[in-house]
């Protein structure tokens, strides 16, 4: 039952496919390397972290209910030449919660201080789902620290993912309210409740703060993925300076599914120069 109710939480699929979805299981065991991971105090919590690599930073950021491990194949990708630092979100995977309310700006600001901490002024950033949010929010508040910002399957509001996601949160909110009512304590529905809770109550972005990023941005989702087309579109069209990709025949887990066309796309985006050229120039 944990490891159902935490793919619900970070994959919003259906429980009938929970069972054949688990986490990239590679020759470096991320997420629990004792070689590579580290604690920092951040916040009031420790936030487990783990890096990788030399050169430029980079920071990558997983989804609700996962950790480190579910970046697996990017960390292994980037890691030959970017530094790739990654943590556990507050409340997930080895990271403290030390909340009754957990926020994306929670999150966001506890890796602004690890950041901080790393002595790392700037870094590109990976965000995949709720990592994508979390990311947003950092070029939204700490517009210094973000080079250039990838996002995978985020919105800025939870009527941005489709109808059947927000009926699977609400039925997992309904069991885990069960338990809690129940009593039970063979799992941490407290928890579990917090990071449902970020799925069917935030995040609240308003678009005029996208419209406050500088940085260079690329907006990416699959064609059938858990977020609306129209949403991550909105996403695409309020942001400055941004590059739009909607993979063909991919879902929101392309990061699992085919980590060879997500990693090109990254690193293309983040190695080579922004550019924004438009068609109309071409005719004028």
């Amino acid at each position: 039952m944990k490891n159902t109710l935490r793919l619900v939480c970070a994959l919003l699929l259906p429980v009938g496919l929970l069972a054949q979805l688990t986490p990239p299981k590679l020759d470096i065991p991320y997420g629990h390397n004792p070689a590579a991971g580290k604690f920092a105090e951040v916040n009031g919590i420790k936030l487990y972290y783990e890096s990788y690599g030399t050169g430029r930073p980079m920071l990558q950021i997983h989804g609700n209910g996962g950790d480190i491990q579910a970046m697996g194949h990017q960390l292994k990708f980037f890691s030959t030449h970017y530094r790739v630092i990654a943590a556990d979100s507050r409340g997930q995977g080895q990271s403290g919660l030390g909340t009754d309310h957990l926020t994306y700006e929670q999150i966001a600001e506890d890796l602004n201080a690890l950041l901080d901490q790393l002595g790392v002024k700037s870094a590109d950033i990976f965000g995949w789902s709720d990592g994508g949010i979390v990311g947003l929010l950092l070029a939204i508040h700490h517009p210094d620290k973000v080079g250039k910002l990838a996002i995978m399957g985020a919105n800025l509001r939870p009527d941005g993912a489709y109808a059947w996601a927000e009926d699977a949160v609400a039925k997992q909110n309904t069991l885990v309210d069960e338990m809690i009512a129940k009593g039970d304590k063979t799992q941490p529905w407290a928890v579990q409740k917090q990071l449902l809770d970020l799925l069917g109550q935030q995040p609240n972005i308003p678009v005029s703060d996208l419209r406050k990023i500088s940085a260079p941005v690329l907006v990416m989702a699959g064609d059938k993925d858990v977020i609306k087309d129209e949403h991550t579109l909105e996403i695409f069209h309020n942001l400055a300076q941004a590059h739009l990709c909607i993979f063909p025949g991919a879902t929101h887990m392309i990061a699992w599914d085919n980590p060879a066309l997500l990693n090109s796309t990254l690193e293309t985006f983040f190695s080579k120069p922004y550019t924004r050229p438009d068609t109309k120039d071409i005719f004028q």
